[in-house]
């Protein structure tokens, strides 16, 4: 049996942009994807904390300090919205008690203000 765990977050992040136009996904930061463990094209999860939009898309990487949606998902944000970014990742039962989530949290201007790997508490 495989399970569905937290992978990852960036939690906090700044949209700097969105454009509509543009053929979809999430451009990101690639040191942002780098302290996160995000690959390009990887699925992803985008919670807009300002108005509780919730979304899955995919990582494509940005320039500096961009967090900006594209394609449809564009119409579900705002620049200057804060977003939570998700991955998330399968585990066999025996590599549970192994993983360890990497959250990011964010302070303004998209820079990164800590990163911390949490293990998964036993019931």
């Amino acid at each position: 049996m495989f399970r569905t765990f937290l992978k990852t977050k960036l939690h906090r992040a700044t949209i700097t942009a969105a454009d509509p136009d543009y053929e979809g996904s999430i451009s990101l930061d690639r040191a942002l994807c780098r302290a996160a463990g995000l690959l390009e094209f990887e699925q992803v999860d985008v919670l807009d904390i300002n108005n509780g939009a919730r979304f899955t898309t995919y990582v494509i990487y940005g320039e500096a300090g961009q967090v900006q949606v594209n394609g449809a998902a564009a119409r579900l944000v705002r620049t200057g919205d804060l977003v939570i970014v998700i991955g998330y990742c399968r585990l066999a039962d025996e590599e549970i008690a192994k993983h360890t989530a990497r959250v990011v949290l964010m302070s303004p201007g998209n820079v990164v203000a800590s990163v911390e790997d949490k293990r998964i508490g036993q019931p």
